[in-house]
């Protein structure tokens, strides 16, 4: 009989829940997710450095469509990795008319993260994606798609149009999905539509595609009935993050305030009613601050099906989190100093982020005021209609004479941070610059970062992700597994 896991381990990106990290979980029983945000800026990366495991390779060679396969090995794999001191090569930037390579690049990446998280076991796996990274969603889902991915998670917006896509990508059709495009009135009659059809890239090759399961990532009850009423296709079950949670949290209803640390003050009505989302009648999973056996039987005494974990998988073993990072902020979560700020002006997104106080890191008002801004990556650039017509793209951590000429918002440039470069640098792919100088990271985790020392053995100084799922379930990890 099927049933739900108690457990979804959050799909943190940029590449801290790698497919090691997701396979570990789901060989256990429970959900393991994998970040599909810049996959394919990951892949490439992981390629530049010679794929020194070999594990790119044997994902690469499972890809159903070898000659793309064998494109894209070509073209990035770097035998013995890049020169020391040499940057790592970018791709073109994402848009709404995506060149063939940068979707057979897309695919592949989703496909191989997927193909490896699934290996050694039978159980699902999931992969989490950004409704605010709207341009690679269709690549990236159909490469997850050929993997067999088990879930689709999704959260960063109101993600109404995904259930669709999976159901034309399930039955082999052409799948379609809008762009949000700034000041859209103005573009003349462009098409904003975004579409790929599978018949372009598989040929007569007769696949099997099974439809995932969609789970959306919400805040409020009314972003839960809204999925679940106007969605164009099934909504599974709704993962229900409050604004403890790390990475983006949704913004507070009405007005933002900040309170004297400078941080958005949330209330009452910024709280899920969970009696309300018990009549939804929907599976649904609580997240922010549930990262302990209490909140979890908490959260079933509730009625909810589980809890969606996020920050004390980041710190386990085999997430993608650098190990000095991980060191760094276990030792400050041991002695009870760790230390998060809900940044309301870090993401280019204009969500409020969570960002972990951390010398030398972004957080750092030196480190970010001496780096000099670039916008090479993209994921978070916003569509806009040009006065001229056709969509253009800007992004307000880029460049601010560059924003600024393209009608951009003098003042939504203020302490805008470069999330795509950092978060690439905080699982060691750090871009190297013109000068030597490396990319900053910059750690996103929840409110609850000091929390994680408890999963730490006593005289260790790192846990496993069974630690992890054993203390939250108060069982033998390894013996749950098997049921």
């Amino acid at each position: 009989m099927f049933q739900f896991p108690q457990i979804i381990q959050g799909g943190m990106g940029v590449g801290v829940s790698n497919w090691r990290l997701a396979q570990a979980v789901s060989k256990l029983g429970q959900l393991g997710v994998v970040s599909g945000t810049a996959l394919d800026q990951v892949f490439v990366r992981r390629l530049a450095d010679g794929d020194k495991d070999g594990n790119m390779r044997k994902g690469i060679e499972a890809f159903p469509f070898p000659e793309i396969a064998r494109r894209i090995w070509q073209e990035y794999f770097v035998p013995g990795g890049k020169p020391e001191g040499s940057p790592y090569p970018t791709n073109q930037m994402h848009q709404r008319r995506e060149p063939r390579k940068l979707i057979e690049l897309c695919m592949l990446a989703n496909f191989v993260e997927v193909f490896l998280a699934r290996e050694g076991h039978s159980n699902p796996v999931g992969i989490n994606f950004l409704e605010k990274v709207q341009l690679p969603h269709l690549a990236s889902i159909y490469g997850a798609m050929l993997a067999g991915v088990g879930y689709v998670l999704m959260g960063a917006g109101i993600p109404l149009h995904i259930p669709g896509v999976l159901d034309a990508f399930a039955d082999h059709r052409v799948a379609e999905y809008k762009l949000s495009v700034s000041g859209a009135n103005g573009t003349q009659g462009e098409d904003v539509t975004m579409r790929l059809d599978p018949a372009e890239y598989t040929g007569d090759t007769a696949l099997v595609l099974r439809r995932p399961y969609f789970l959306a990532i919400v805040s409020s009850n009314t972003l839960a009935t809204t999925m679940l009423r106007r969605a164009n296709g099934v909504v599974n079950g709704l993962v229900v993050e409050g604004h403890t949670a790390g990475g983006h949290n949704a913004p507070p209803r009405g007005k933002v305030q900040l309170n004297a640390a400078g941080e958005p003050q949330y209330g009452d009505r910024d709280r899920a009613n969970i009696a309300e989302l018990r009549d939804l009648g929907a599976p649904f999973w609580l997240a922010g601050g549930y990262g302990s056996p209490a909140k979890l039987q908490e959260a079933l005494a509730q009625g909810a099906t589980g809890v969606q974990v996020g920050t004390a998988f980041a710190f386990s073993r085999e997430s993608g989190l650098r190990h000095d990072l991980k060191s760094r902020l276990l030792s400050a979560a041991s002695a009870g100093t760790g230390s998060v700020f809900t940044n309301p002006l870090a993401s280019p997104t204009g969500y409020p982020f969570k960002v972990a106080r951390l010398e030398g890191t972004l957080s750092d008002t030196a480190v970010y005021e001496n780096r000099n801004r670039v916008c090479d990556l993209g994921f978070l650039r916003e569509a806009y209609a040009t006065k001229e017509g056709p969509i253009g793209y800007r992004c307000s951590a880029e460049p601010i004479a560059s924003f600024l000429q393209k009608g951009g918002d003098p003042e939504a440039t203020s302490g805008r941070m470069c999330l795509c470069n950092a978060l690439l640098s905080n699982i060691g792919y750090a871009q190297i610059r013109s000068d030597g100088s490396l990319e900053p990271p910059l750690v996103t985790v929840g409110d609850d970062l000091n929390t994680v020392a408890r999963f730490l053995a006593p005289g260790q100084d790192t846990y496993s992700a069974a630690d992890v799922i054993q203390s939250l379930l108060g069982t033998n990890a390894e013996i749950d597994s098997q049921k």
